[in-house]
């Protein structure tokens, strides 16, 4: 349900957050990639469509959410030369299933829903979706977990005679995990004409919590630029 509240606004408001960055950021990673990634998560086909045109790779874009799985092949459908090369797979990154072991994994902004356990699970399965010497990257952030605050505004766009806008509240943040408060408003006018609002959790492990995660996984730690962290398996 939290996925189809926020569609509407998933594009909109991404393209002014982190994606820029990452688009900046993950292509040089990926140099001599060539013949295939998957991405975990792959939502809209925001980075799909990154990883398609920064590499000659086979795109594996896994994405369990069926809201998200129509903007992306939709997306996919504008770009007519992408549609033998990026195949969608519609499940849960557990239950993965590829014909062979691919160079590169991609996996952004995806971290920060898994719940630890989840999470602990996932490695292993990503080590075995990779070769030998092949790459995971993902982005995380190091430092302290935000501070509750009360409710306030993240971003808005126009389009047309409306604002699209997103607000955001935490309401308790320790030990790796954020409770947070979303709220999604379309204005006219001043005017809130339609108003959806999400309560979830968000996971941030420490780097202490991490590192051993991916080790015992198989894998080890490279060279990344800040808020991406690569590794090797």
């Amino acid at each position: 349900m939290t996925d189809f509240i926020s569609l509407p606004f998933y594009d909109l408001l991404h393209e002014n957050a982190h994606v820029p960055a990452v688009r900046e950021k993950l292509p040089p990673l990926l140099t001599g990639v060539r013949r295939s990634i998957l991405e975990i998560g792959a939502g809209s086909g925001l980075i799909t469509i990154t990883l398609a045109d920064s590499t000659p790779a086979e795109i594996f874009a896994l994405e369990p959410s069926p809201g998200m799985r129509g903007i992306l092949l939709s997306r996919l459908t504008g770009r007519p030369e992408l549609l033998k090369r990026v195949t969608v797979l519609p499940y849960d990154a557990l239950s993965l299933d590829l014909p062979e072991p691919v160079e590169a994994i991609v996996m952004i902004n995806v971290m920060y829903a898994m719940e630890p356990e989840y999470r602990e699970r996932l490695w292993p399965v990503l080590a075995g979706a990779l070769e030998p010497g092949g790459l995971l990257v993902f982005t995380w952030r190091d430092g302290d977990l935000p501070a509750p605050h009360p409710l306030k505004e993240i971003d808005s766009r126009q389009v047309g005679r409306h604002t699209y806008a997103s607000f955001s509240e935490i309401i308790e943040s320790g030990e790796g995990r954020i409770r947070y408060r979303t709220v999604y408003r379309v204005i006219a006018d001043g005017k809130v004409i339609d108003e959806e609002d999400i309560v979830g959790n968000a996971y941030r492990p420490a780097w202490n919590v991490l590192e051993p995660e991916l080790t015992a996984a198989g894998f080890t730690c490279a060279a990344a630029p800040d808020g991406l962290l690569a590794w090797r398996r």
